[in-house]
């Protein structure tokens, strides 16, 4: 059986951090996904081209996905078969996350409809667009899921993630000297480990995946 691991990077990130998982994921082709516009609407047809040529080539697709990675891949692929999702630090309610960046910015809903674009101190550009765009697109996602989170993440709340994971069909893994970008050697060295048994868990009825 030809298994396949699509990775979707975050804000900043590339497609060939996909290199460096290939060793926590023996028996998996990965497939680096390449975009650099963080608009969903855009990055989805990116995500669902390489989905569907891979969905041809392979019995089983999984997914990878970091940060805002994990919400254009619920978004994309929530109607697509996927075997089973692992994310990093992911951002799993993007209303929330803009309305508390508009929290921190000081700006209200009727600001931002009425000059439809804001920029803010800490980097990142709010957009009446983009939050009419999450509300009228709402996301069903049943794909079993494997989250890795920190306890210092500084963009999703733990609330937020407590509430995916009793919603939805998804364990939780917990680093709580975490941040949301993995990148100290200790961090990393969490995350392979985490990796290592999250994309060989066996399944609710006590049968491995699919050698």
């Amino acid at each position: 059986m030809k298994k396949v691991i699509l990775y979707i990077h975050g804000k900043g990130g590339s497609y060939l951090e996909a290199e460096r998982y290939k060793k926590n994921c023996l028996g998996f082709d990965i497939i680096g996904i390449d975009y650099n516009v963080y608009l969903p609407w855009i990055v989805q047809n990116q995500i669902k081209t390489v989905y569907d040529k891979a969905h041809e080539r392979y019995d089983y697709v999984y997914v990878i996905a970091n940060s805002i990675g994990a919400y254009f891949t619920m978004h994309t692929l929530q109607n697509c078969d996927i075997e089973r999702a692992l994310f990093i630090s992911p951002i799993l309610d993007m209303e929330r996350l803009i309305l508390d960046m508009m929290s921190w910015a000081n700006v209200t809903e009727k600001e931002l409809y009425e000059k439809k674009e804001i920029s803010t101190d800490f980097g990142e550009t709010l957009s009446w667009k983009y939050l009419c765009y999450v509300r009228e697109n709402p996301i069903s996602w049943n794909v079993p899921t494997e989250i890795l989170y920190a306890g210092n993440d500084n963009l999703t709340s733990r609330q937020t993630v407590d509430r995916f994971v009793n919603n939805h069909n998804s364990n939780l893994t917990v680093m709580e000297n975490g941040e949301h970008w993995f990148h100290t050697e200790e961090q990393l060295a969490f995350l392979d480990n985490w990796m290592k048994k999250a994309v060989f868990k066996k399944n609710e009825d006590g049968v491995k995946d699919t050698d």
